[in-house]
């Protein structure tokens, strides 16, 4: 099996946010499923435990997508990166309001932009062959 960025990345990223998920749960304690502010993993990301279950089910998705092969793990990658891309410019219009379902904060939103820019790049930007095995004419 040739190593792939997308199938390294996936799997990285997605066994670092599940560890977080579950991290996630141990400053949640006593904060409400939906609450617009959270408790602190690592002293600064913000968390509820919405976002908890966000981390885990990302993670999965990363993770299974990147145990399952170069095309599955370039698609997630892709997916997620973009969501990410999303979520970050979102987050800064949605911080102060009730919106917030997920206790989002300022350092949050830095760090969904930055896993969207290393997923998306990772994603459009290596293992181009497999887009084109796809289309190929045997």
């Amino acid at each position: 099996m040739r190593t792939s960025p997308n199938r390294l990345v996936a799997i990285i990223f997605g066994a670092v946010y599940i560890l977080v998920g579950l991290l996630g749960f141990t400053v949640t304690a006593g904060v409400e499923f939906i609450a617009t502010e959270g408790g602190l993993l690592l002293g600064i990301f913000e968390v509820n435990p919405l976002h908890n279950i966000a981390h885990l089910l990302i993670g999965a998705a990363l993770l299974i997508g990147g145990l399952s092969g170069v095309r599955a793990a370039k698609s997630v990658n892709i997916t997620v990166g973009a969501a990410y891309l999303l979520l970050g410019i979102v987050g800064f219009f949605i911080q102060d309001s009730a919106a917030n379902v997920l206790a989002l904060n300022t350092a949050d939103h830095f760090l969904h932009l930055a896993s969207a820019l290393v997923l998306l790049g990772v994603g459009l930007g290596t293992d181009r062959a497999v887009d084109n095995r796809r289309h190929a004419v045997a």
